[in-house]
């Protein structure tokens, strides 16, 4: 109960639907309990009328007059009911409705916030699952359970109040195996709730093994492993289909326990109701209108054991989407509303970073300022602390200590919206999105001129792609950008950066798939569209590096050097030694298999 309170703000905030459906469902109940008293009318019509009959006081009209008035009221009855559930029932599934829409805009906004470490910790498939399975339990507890409850409720109450009215003695004799119903349905519920907890979390891993399986489709086909991918997903499949048995015979067995214990009932009914008929004390139509409240009242009895079977699938559902959405992001936007835009002065102050789990900080004591309008490039093995380094100028990461400044102001005073759309960081790992080549450069302003896009993509050395396709900027890449190679893709990503031309631009080693020429393509483009802007850029080639104001080498999370490419030259050292390296055995020449002097 504690965590479905978490949905009581969605009754809250449709109290008139919820109340006014609550209240049809308990008016419906009301006229389904009316029935059974016209019947009792009817039949005890029928009995009076044949004695009447039989002893030549009355006719057959006159008997057949008497049953038209219960016999309309029954009729007007059944409407009324139908039409009052009706209404309830869209009344309060448009609740259930509004709340999973309301849910995943909130879930999907909340991991929009969300950093490294919590993607590390929650699997894509298992964040889908609870977005779209937990949510849709949530959504059937709320438009579905609910409301089943109130009907079963109120279906027992009314028909208590009912019988009571027609026979208190026979109505305490059904009474008494109800604690049994109780009881049992108590004992199963908390098991059928850890069951359920656990069905969804196979169906998380199930959701997380497909989507891997299918993204990393191709090297499962080169590597020729579709068999044992196979057999490892009947593994999964299979464990996820043990829990799902687990849960289904606990519920089968409530399930089918609780009408043995309603059977009773019907026990009772015949044994002492009979006794009563025959004594005097009860008319015929009174015992059978006792039936039909007894079917009423033993239909929430047999209702049960689903009924707890769906509380506790909407409470394991709420718990697991409530537990995303509780989960703090580890960057906090605290940044202050109103800033000038910014220069690209950058300056660093004994900053060092370590991740969560390790022994060592991946940068240690980091300081160097850059300039608006420079140009710095930086170099390291694989390791060193470069890609950390860079993802901190958008505070995909925050520092251990130290200060990092972006125009005399530490970062953190810039709000997280304002900061990523004054610098932008173009990663190493392209990613595109199914949807057509010119709306992926675009991708921040899709209104944008067809000449900018061009123009970006000039810049990334895409021109001549674009060109050769038929349909240009109209192509549809496809999923993660299938259709194009590697060096395609990786220039895509460059000219959706270049295009947004803030004033600090961070290219995380984003010419690693192109060749030499294409690269000078490049950086002849970078240039000219990033005149007087501030960029930095991480490099494995000294070809690359040359060409920037300054350049910075990174070992250990370190800075073990710094200067232009002439100084660091005549210095002797890593750089030196990188570039001696390159030119004997190819610019390509991997930084690892250089020595720090």
């Amino acid at each position: 109960m504690n965590v479905l309170l978490r949905l009581m703000p969605y009754f809250q905030q449709h109290a008139w639907a919820f109340w006014t459906g609550i209240s049809g469902l308990l008016v419906a109940r009301i006229f389904e309990a009316m029935i059974p008293l016209y019947v009792k009318e009817g039949i005890d019509a029928i009995a009076a009328g044949q004695a009447e009959i039989g002893a030549g006081t009355s006719s057959w009209e006159v008997a057949v007059q008497a049953l038209s008035a219960p016999a309309l009221a029954i009729v007007a009855c059944v409407l009324a009911q139908m039409v009052v559930t009706i209404i309830s029932r869209i009344l309060i599934r448009r609740i259930g409705m509004t709340a999973a829409f309301d849910l995943r805009n909130r879930v999907y906004g909340h991991l929009q916030r969300q950093g490294p470490v919590f993607f590390n910790r929650y699997t894509i498939g298992d964040l889908m699952a609870r977005s779209i399975n937990d949510i849709s339990l949530i959504r059937q507890f709320i438009a579905g359970t609910t409301r089943m409850t109130m009907v079963l409720i109120f279906t027992a109450t009314v028909g208590l109040i009912f019988m009571f009215n027609l026979s208190v003695p026979l109505t305490l004799a059904i009474l008494v195996p109800m604690p049994i119903v109780t009881l049992a349905a108590w004992h199963y519920s908390k098991k059928i709730y850890a069951q359920s907890y656990q069905v969804q979390e196979g169906f998380s891993e199930l959701s997380t093994f497909v989507q891997e399986n299918l993204n990393g489709i191709r090297t499962v086909q080169a590597m020729a492993q579709e068999e044992r991918e196979v057999e490892r997903f009947d593994v999964v499949n299979g464990r996820f289909l043990e829990y799902n048995m687990q849960l289904f015979n606990t519920t089968s067995l409530l399930g089918a326990l609780m009408p043995v214990l309603a059977a009773s009932g019907t026990l009772v009914i015949v044994a002492y109701g009979t006794t009563l008929v025959n004594s005097g004390e009860m008319t015929l139509g009174t015992l059978a209108a006792f039936f039909s409240y007894l079917a009423l009242l033993l239909w929430p009895v047999r209702e049960a054991g689903s009924l707890v079977t769906q509380w506790q699938r909407g409470a394991s559902g709420t718990a697991r989407v409530f537990e995303i959405l509780d989960y703090e992001p580890e960057i906090r936007d605290l940044g202050q509303p109103d800033h000038p835009q910014l220069t690209g002065k950058v300056t660093v102050r004994n900053l060092s970073f370590q991740y969560e789990n390790k022994d060592r900080n991946a940068l240690d004591d980091i300081s160097f300022s850059v300039d608006p309008g420079e140009t710095i490039a930086i170099i390291g093995r694989v390791g060193s602390g470069k890609s950390t380094l860079l993802r901190l100028f958008v505070r995909l990461l925050d520092p251990s200590s130290g200060e990092l400044l972006l125009d005399d102001h530490p970062i953190k005073d810039y709000p997280l919206a304002y900061l990523r759309e004054q610098v932008c960081l173009v990663l190493q790992d392209p990613f595109l999105f199914a949807d057509s080549l010119g709306d992926n450069i675009a991708y921040d302003d899709p209104e944008r001129h067809e000449n900018e896009i061009l123009e970006s993509a000039d810049a990334a050395a895409l021109g001549e792609t674009i060109t050769e396709f038929p349909t240009g900027l109209a192509t549809i890449l496809g999923e993660r950008g299938v259709t194009l190679s590697g060096g395609q893709k990786q220039r895509a990503t460059l000219a959706r950066g270049l295009i947004r031309k803030t004033p600090l631009l961070i290219l995380d080693d984003c010419f690693s798939a192109v060749d030499t020429e294409t690269e000078e393509h490049i950086l002849s483009g970078l240039k000219r569209v990033r005149r007087n802007l501030t960029t930095m850029l991480v490099s494995h080639r000294v070809s690359t590096a040359r060409h920037a104001d300054r350049i910075i080498v990174l070992d250990e999370g370190r800075i073990q050097e710094m200067g232009t490419h002439a100084e660091l030259l005549a210095l002797g050292g890593f750089y030196a030694d990188l570039e001696a390296v390159q030119k004997l055995g190819g610019r390509g020449q991997d930084v690892s298999e250089v020595e720090v002097s």
